[in-house]
């Protein structure tokens, strides 16, 4: 038995120094090494840029993407200054700044009223993980210039030329050893950063410069251009909606100062519609504080949607409309194209990288902002108002008579729920672990409910192809019974009376047949979970089963396979001239309970396809826009675009089922 090393002095404590915190801990300052996180490195440096900006020092920067590694940020602010620190003789504040933790200008109001480099950690971060770093100021009448490494200091500052130009420019290499040698910068990540960045500093030019070999057709974006927005975030807002169908003939714009010269609130609202005047799903809610993207919201987000919801119920209740008091937030917002951005002396942030806003007095300033401009906004045009309003409340009428969810707890000893008499539920209580398996017809139902684990995987049969939610309309869904059914079998509701708590699986898995019929079925439930239950994907819920086409026997050997090249590739390759035979599965229904456990349900031995979709983008959603538009297209009743995918894609294609 070996022996406790039971001592414990004071040359077990380690101490780190320096930026060693950083490099050992990147997640606590970064959250985490992944691609989210090294792109968060730029927006660190641009940042303080952008503080200079908004302190009136600088009107312009430049964002250089150098290499799929290496990125300069320039600005023509005041410079970081050069000269020696008093609290670190030998040592220029700009060393300082880039070395230490917690050092820098934005602790004193003085210097800057508002910033999102906030914690004085950011330059410093940055240049821990950076494998090196270029820093060239201009100021005092000359350039100076430092190069950096991993957090410390590889060359003296230095005195250059004489100019009169000011400003910083910093270079940096994100690490490999902290990131691996995979990380890399995708320009369309940094490319919408600093377009993000310029809408919100208005009257702020933003270049952007990016190497074209980095470029590719797809990303369509330009490798130069200037970003400018003298309005700000209505000029964006404009930008992204002109072309589109909407109720308000202006927009509802404008920046309020906050009490006591503590910050203030711009914002930019419309409300979109579709070319039949019914709710648009080009809609998208973006909020920034000290100009960074707080993706998870926030206070400022809860007094803007609580003002505008009471402004407009409160039009509803001046015009004598009492289905106005119907009216709920999410009503409201289901259409919106809105911009919420607000500048903030001392913001409080959840997590080191911003993104959400937690200050309580702030919900409060926006909504006292926003009241009267609201309402004088709804006051000065009643023709438009009514419409609004009629708008609105038709949602909220809708809301409540699709609300077809019920309460559904799985059955327990004492308590038993009526569910679709076809549904053959699994016995464990909760939902960890458990998984139900939508499977195409009886026949492969019954096998299913052979092959399966009784406690932990419930199956549910469906009649043959489902119905296209996409290319029918509302009144078909809602007296559809086996999709009606299925929303009562997940338990968690719709997308806009979504409860993750009511989920009654971990798992919900599409299982079809291998071939051109089970991918259409699939393709179909796939639409309608994406439009009425996305939370499914996003959530990371949603599956397809990988059932083989093929079992290969030769001797003694049997495996199975998943596609018809894998099977060529056998027959000309290790099997060449040998007896084989090859049982070709026309069907989930025809194969062996024992097989079909084996190779598509068993968690030991299967393989599932998780399905899921683009996040949201700091500056609007457009990725999601872009996947809801393919969808819609494809899936839509207009088969001309389906004509123009297939005929534009049909190069890429390889085999066709006949």
């Amino acid at each position: 038995m070996t022996e406790k090393n039971t001592s414990y002095d004071a040359s077990d404590i380690q101490v780190l120094e320096g930026l060693e915190p950083v490099r050992l801990r990147p997640g606590m300052y970064i959250g985490g090494t992944d691609e989210k996180a090294w792109h968060h490195l730029p927006v660190e440096i641009m940042d303080n840029s952008i503080d200079e900006a908004v302190a009136g020092f600088a009107k312009r920067i430049t964002v250089n993407l150098i290499d799929a590694k290496t990125i300069e940020i320039t600005d023509d602010g005041r410079g970081i200054p050069v000269d020696e620190h008093p609290k670190y003789p030998g040592k220029s504040a700009l060393e300082v700044i880039l070395t230490t933790l917690h050092s820098g200008g934005k602790f004193n109001n003085n210097v800057y009223k508002t910033s999102g480099g906030l914690h004085g950690v950011g330059s410093a971060v940055v240049n821990a993980l950076s494998s090196n770093m270029d820093v060239t100021i201009s100021r005092d009448g000359y350039e100076w210039h430092q190069t950096f490494s991993r957090g410390k200091t590889t060359s003296p500052i230095t005195r250059g030329d004489a100019t009169k130009n000011h400003g910083t420019k910093i270079r940096f290499k994100i690490d490999d050893e902290i990131f691996g040698e995979n990380a890399v910068f995708k320009p369309i990540k940094i490319y919408r950063m600093a377009r993000a960045k310029s809408f919100l500093s208005r009257g702020i030019k933003i270049d952007w410069i990016c190497n074209p070999e980095l470029l590719t057709d797809d990303m369509n974006i330009p490798a130069t251009t200037t970003f400018y927005y003298p309005n700000g975030v209505s000029d964006f807002l404009a930008e992204k909606t002109d072309s589109k169908p909407r109720i308000l003939p202006r927009m509802f714009s404008g920046s309020i100062d906050f009490p006591d010269d503590s910050g203030r609130i711009e914002w930019a609202l419309t409300f979109l519609t579709d070319e039949n005047g019914a709710a648009s799903d080009d809609g998208f809610f973006a909020s920034y504080c000290n100009t960074i993207a707080t993706i998870d919201g926030g206070t400022h987000e809860s007094g803007f949607k609580s003002a505008i919801t009471k402004g407009i119920k409160a039009y509803g209740e001046k015009t004598n409309n009492k289905a106005a008091s119907t009216i709920v937030s999410e009503d409201v917002f289901d259409s919106v194209a809105a911009i919420v951005s607000v500048f903030y002396k001392t913001p409080q942030f959840l997590g080191q990288t911003k993104e959400k806003l937690s200050n309580p007095e702030i919900a409060r300033y926006v909504e006292n902002a926003l009241r009267d401009p609201w309402e004088m906004f709804l006051a000065s045009d009643p023709k438009t108002s009514n419409a609004l309003l009629s708008f609105i409340i038709n949602l909220a009428n809708a809301r409540i008579k699709t609300k077809q969810v019920k309460d559904i707890a799985r059955k327990t000893p004492t308590k038993r729920i009526r569910m679709p008499a076809k549904l053959a539920d699994c016995t464990k209580h909760g939902v960890e672990g458990t998984e139900l398996f939508i499977v195409e017809g009886e026949s492969a139902g019954g096998t299913a409910k052979q092959a399966r684990d009784r406690a932990t995987q419930a199956i549910m049969p469906l009649r043959g192809k489902v119905l296209n939610v996409l290319s029918n309309s509302d009144e078909r869904f809602s007296a559809n019974r086996e999709l009606n059914d299925l929303i009562d079998i997940i338990g968690a509701g719709t997308a806009k009376d979504w409860n993750d708590d009511k989920l009654r699986y971990e798992k919900i898995i599409v299982m079809t047949d291998a071939d051109v019929d089970g991918s259409h079925i699939a393709s179909l439930l796939m639409a309608f979970f994406y439009q009425y239950m996305p939370q499914l994907i996003y959530g990371g819920h949603l599956y397809l089963s990988c059932p083989p086409l093929y079992k290969f026997t030769c001797g003694t050997e049997s495996f199975y396979i998943d596609s018809d090249e894998e099977l060529e590739k056998l027959q000309n390759g290790k099997y060449k001239n040998k007896k084989v035979e090859i049982s070709r599965f026309k069907g989930l229904g025809e194969m062996m309970p024992n097989q079909l456990k084996e190779t598509t349900m068993s968690p030991k031995t299967r393989r599932l396809i998780r399905i899921e979709l683009p996040p949201k983008t700091d500056d609007g959603a457009e990725d999601t826009e872009k996947t809801r538009t393919i969808v819609t297209e494809l899936m839509g009743k207009k088969p001309e675009f389906r004509f123009k995918f297939i005929t534009e894609h049909a190069q890429f294609v390889k085999d066709l089922f006949v």
